[in-house]
């Protein structure tokens, strides 16, 4: 049975990813801060010998090492690794203090630097390693800031994974989701403004889920995406990819630029 290892596996995208991944049959370590949502996960899943979870605080120097070896003991190997812990609502560069910035870099780029520096001695040919990036790690992004920077160096540590460890048939991808329905995106939609960036440019009928993420990760941790090395799978409905605008936003009233209106 394989095993995968999932970060953020408590709400949104990592538990998608982590239930997913465990009706496919596999085995699954979830992690989280929150035991009482972990607890969620487990029941979720409702096979205690494919579930496992692990509440922790990834940033934590042992953090990764917490991890490791919880899988080694409970299943002793590690197939999969899907680097999904992450926050949001960044400020842009100019608003960004030194105390969100590191939080945003700890979690997003050094957490899972170390965690996939600890599990790759101990993956086998056939395994893989899968960083959820953004979108506004492959477009600028208003108000990216400390969240741009941190998703952006996650996917050079992809490509550089994939590099160095291919020839030992370890892969390493990321996916790259855009807006997607998720408990920390809800409130921003609520943002009118953030609403109709999204929604009025993206060239598909509705915005994201979190079954097209998890589908995505599956798919790269499957035989059928084995063959997928040092890629970022942008999953969006095609907002970074296009110059699209809703009739809506076509023949909506313009103002001007700058324009204090």
């Amino acid at each position: 049975m394989q095993v995968a290892i999932v970060t953020g596996a408590s709400s949104g995208i990592g538990f998608g990813c982590a239930t997913m991944l465990a009706e496919q049959g596999m085995a699954v370590l979830g992690t989280g801060r929150d035991p009482d949502r972990l607890a969620e996960l487990e029941r979720a899943v409702g096979d205690p010998d494919r579930i496992a979870t692990l509440a922790v605080d990834l940033t934590a120097d042992d953090g990764p090492q917490q991890i490791v070896a919880a899988a080694l003991d409970r299943w002793g190997r590690i197939d999969f690794l899907i680097n999904n812990a992450g926050v949001g609502s960044p400020k842009p560069l100019h608003e960004t203090d030194d105390e969100s910035l590191d939080y945003f870099l700890g979690l997003m780029l050094r957490a899972p630097f170390r965690l996939a520096r600890d599990v790759v001695v101990h993956m086998e040919p056939g395994s893989a390693i899968i960083n959820v990036t953004s979108t506004f790690a492959v477009v600028g992004g208003l108000r990216g800031g400390a969240y741009s920077a941190a998703k952006g160096g996650l996917t050079s540590l992809t490509t550089h994974i994939a590099c160095q460890y291919g020839a030992q048939g370890i892969r390493c991808n990321a996916v790259a989701p855009g807006v997607t329905l998720t408990p920390m995106v809800a409130t921003r939609l609520e943002d009118e403004r953030f609403r109709k960036i999204n929604t009025e440019m993206t060239p598909h009928q509705r915005l994201g889920k979190i079954e097209d993420i998890a589908s995505t990760v599956a798919f790269l941790c499957s035989e059928g995406g084995s063959f997928i090395n040092g890629q970022t799978i942008v999953v969006d409905g095609g907002w970074s990819s296009t110059k699209y605008l809703s009739d809506f936003a076509l023949n909506a009233e313009w103002i001007p630029r700058g324009s204090s209106s």
